[in-house]
């Protein structure tokens, strides 16, 4: 399982331990489930760089704005390798870089859980939280 969400401590991690490797070009099968929040200029390219590493019937969650679903760019994902599950946040969340939130000076966010099961291809579910 991967929890990191940048992109060298990703695939670091995966890794075990080796510095340097860009996640966006990691090509071995992962025998798992990804798990993270990935920066969000590179979400699309994570996800579907996940989606292809992992095996048939694993997940990938992805922690995004709510605002990720509305994009003619991503149309092709959401309609071609639908997530399963979007779990929205009933509330805002305010999120910190490395939870330093005395160093944020924004707002709450609307957020959601994007999750893909690789092989997946009904309709997504919509639930919330919180």
């Amino acid at each position: 399982m991967w929890r990191r969400s940048s992109i060298r401590g990703l695939c670091k991690r995966w890794l075990y331990g080796t510095p340097g490797i860009d996640f966006l070009k990691c090509n071995t099968q992962f025998a798992g489930d990804v798990i993270t929040n990935p920066p969000y200029k590179q979400a699309k390219e994570f996800i579907e760089k996940a989606l292809d590493v992992i095996l048939p019937g694993n997940k990938v969650a992805m922690f995004l704005k709510l605002q990720f679903l509305e994009s003619k760019g991503r149309k092709k994902l959401f309609t071609e390798t639908p997530p399963k599950t979007i779990h929205v946040s009933c509330s805002r969340l305010i999120c910190a870089k490395n939870g330093e939130f005395e160093k944020i000076d924004s707002s709450a966010v609307a957020y959601a859980w994007y999750i893909w099961e690789k092989g997946f291809t009904g309709d997504t579910i919509v639930k919330w939280f919180n």
